[in-house]
């Protein structure tokens, strides 16, 4: 989800995360998220930051209907358990597996498209045929 490889998730990218996960954020939901856990008041999340995400759901110290709560249910890990490099494995295959879904529904609708495109060339050529067709015959 770090999609501009900096090792940090910005405000922008946290929304791209919330929106695919399926748990979709407002502006300020996604500010309030980044400041519960920003250690740094850096105004984006760090590895270490974003794992904190993970260790106080656990500890029972993020609100029911917090944004982050939500992450946390939606991406069942457990870092006391997974450690901190299952956690960073978890997440890699989770974006990868996104990632691959994405690229599917990319090729479905690219391959849609080219069927829409033919077809409409299909109707121009008949056009065109009986266009030429009709000056022959008059």
């Amino acid at each position: 989800f770090d999609s501009g490889k900096d090792g940090f998730i910005d405000l922008m990218e946290l929304k791209m995360m919330m929106e695919k996960l399926g748990a979709p954020q407002t502006h300020l939901g996604l500010k309030s998220m980044i400041r519960e856990v920003d250690e740094d008041y850096d105004g984006k999340l760090s590895f270490r930051e974003f794992l904190l995400i993970f260790h106080r759901a656990a500890a029972g110290e993020l609100q029911e209907e917090s944004g982050l709560m939500a992450l946390a249910r939606l991406s069942e890990i457990n870092v006391s358990t997974q450690g901190v490099r299952g956690a960073r494995d978890f997440f890699e295959a989770k974006a990868q597996a996104l990632s691959v879904r994405s690229k599917f529904e990319e090729e479905l609708r690219e391959e849609q498209e080219e069927k829409k495109r033919e077809e409409e060339e299909r109707e121009q050529r008949r056009a065109a045929f009986k266009e030429l067709q009709s000056t022959f015959c008059s």
